[in-house]
């Protein structure tokens, strides 16, 4: 009885470290290089993050323009690490006034 539950413990502790392997794709290992090229705005709860677009400088992306959120003070020509470069921040929906289309 105590070998069956070893083994389902060793199992489990199998199927975990392959659901890490698989987050591999999107992480890299150490954090890549990006300069902030523009200030889209703020957001968040309170506007206590700030949304930006990035160009990445290293890596699988390199040259590429992505927008992220930002929590801090941030300005142009700043260089964020950036410890994955594939997800992208969703737009900011912005508030339109009466009769506005």
């Amino acid at each position: 009885m105590a070998e069956k539950k070893q083994q389902k413990t060793k199992e489990q502790q199998q199927n975990s470290q392959v659901a890490a392997k698989g987050a591999e794709g999107i992480l890299s290992e150490h954090a890549v290089p990006a300069v902030v090229e523009g200030i889209i705005g703020r957001t968040g709860a309170r506007g206590e993050v700030t949304q930006v677009k990035v160009r990445v400088l290293q890596g699988y992306d390199k040259g590429k323009v992505i927008r992220r959120n930002v929590k801090g003070p941030v300005r142009k020509k700043d260089i964020l690490m950036l410890r994955e470069t594939q997800i992208e921040a969703r737009r900011i929906k912005t508030k339109m006034g009466k009769g506005a289309y």
